[in-house]
């Protein structure tokens, strides 16, 4: 047996082992997800997920300075590279503690607008954001640094504290409200730290970075960080907008739809964590880069096949598996929904590749399409189907832009 395991070692990379450990996260994840739909039923579903749409909403946000972290980290060495760490910690922290200053002081504004039945969820909320901006440069360093193990540790600890801390306040207490799954999230922060090197965060005043490289950095924070924006309308707008225009039930029935046919956009992100260290490092050493993003591209394609298939296939039988009876009219809508995201997910590969080579157009390309999606919603809503429909139409016209940009700039190398 010891001799299996350790041949099974040698043949296993790190890289491959942290996709495994990713498929655990997004299956613990979805867990967690598909629990909370069934024991709370669509109306207060609905409320719950916006608290999680509010917690995706966050990982991009803090996502800005885990690319960041990673993309220096390979870049940077010795002096420079503890100067840049001890500078990204403390701008993480200060950003973190403002946006949750804010979501606490709006919090009753916040209930008003998306219709929750209570506030408090929104400060608990609040209190844990400048965990989560810590959390992620502590991620990003791993990531940039290929450290896959400790990677993997952070957001399983995360995950598996959010599902049984949730889980076992609502069984033990017998409270079935979003407060609970808001401590919840709150608490799996602190466990998502872990392992976390506190010698990296230094209160003293860091040495002062040279010019080149500080702008470097700012130039491509402020790239990244109009990017995750983008990748919060498109994510995340639907449902918040579905939230304001449609009644609970309606909102938790289209809650559950998004949340099955996301899964592709969720496999997707982990090549998206392997593909932006892989190629930084490829072009610091002058190599070529086009082939690693066609491998990506080719398994988020096959990837994304099977999933269309399987929702366009099974429908009734997919949500009555994981949501139960109560959600079942969303069946013909799921292949449709998975559609729109099997065409983000892989014109985002595409744009993280260019991000990594510091090539913006891209990124500007999602952004506009980002807004286009929201505006379609906004003007065409009188249906879930007609919501479902804007999407498509905008995530088709992204791909088709992605790629003949990619073909474009192909030509001029």
């Amino acid at each position: 047996m010891i001799t299996i395991a350790n041949n099974l070692k040698k043949r296993v990379t790190p890289e491959q082992l942290f996709m495994i450990s990713v498929l655990a996260v997004n299956g613990g994840n979805y867990l967690y997800n598909l629990i909370l739909g069934r024991l709370l039923g669509p109306a207060q579903f609905a409320d719950a997920a916006v608290l999680i749409t509010f917690l995706l909403v966050l990982s991009f946000v803090a996502m800005t300075f885990q690319l960041v972290t990673a993309k220096f980290s390979v870049l940077f060495e010795n002096q420079l590279f503890k100067s840049f760490i001890s500078k990204v910690y403390k701008n993480a922290f200060t950003i973190g503690l403002v946006l949750g200053v804010l979501v606490i002081g709006f919090a009753s504004q916040l209930q008003q607008l998306f219709n929750t039945a209570s506030s408090s969820m929104f400060i608990i909320f609040g209190c844990g954001v400048p965990l989560y901006f810590l959390m992620s440069v502590n991620r990003g360093i791993f990531q940039g640094k290929k450290a896959y193990k400790s990677l993997s540790i952070t957001y399983q600890l995360e995950m598996l504290s959010r599902l049984l801390i949730t889980l076992g306040l609502i069984f033990l207490f017998n409270i079935q409200s979003s407060v609970v799954i808001a401590i919840g999230i709150l608490m799996s922060f602190g466990f998502g730290l872990v392992p976390f090197k506190f010698k990296q965060v230094s209160l003293k005043k860091a040495v002062k970075m040279p010019v080149l490289q500080s702008k470097q950095v700012k130039q491509f924070f402020i790239l990244t960080a109009f990017y995750e924006l983008t990748q919060i309308i498109i994510n995340n707008s639907d449902i918040l907008l579905v939230k304001h225009y449609f009644e609970s039930y309606e909102a938790g029935l289209y809650a559950s739809l998004a949340l099955i046919g996301r899964i592709v956009y969720f496999i997707a992100w982990m090549f998206v964590m392997l593909l932006l260290p892989t190629v930084v490092q490829l072009k610091k050493e002058g190599k070529e880069t086009a082939s690693t993003l066609f491998k990506y591209v080719g398994y988020i394609v096959v990837i994304s096949m099977t999933i269309v298939l399987a929702c366009l296939s099974f429908p009734e039988t997919i949500i009555k598996l994981l949501f139960g009876e109560s959600y079942i009219a969303m069946a013909p809508l799921l292949w449709k929904y998975a559609i729109a995201t099997s065409m983000f997910a892989i014109s985002n590969i595409f744009a993280y590749y260019y991000l990594s080579l510091d090539k913006y157009v891209p990124v500007i390309i999602s952004g506009v399409f980002g807004m286009l999606q929201m505006v379609l919603v906004v003007f065409y809503h009188d249906s879930l189907e007609q919501v479902v429909y804007m999407q498509i139409v905008a995530m088709i016209l992204l791909l088709i832009i992605q790629l003949v940009f990619f073909r474009l700039d192909q030509k001029k190398v």
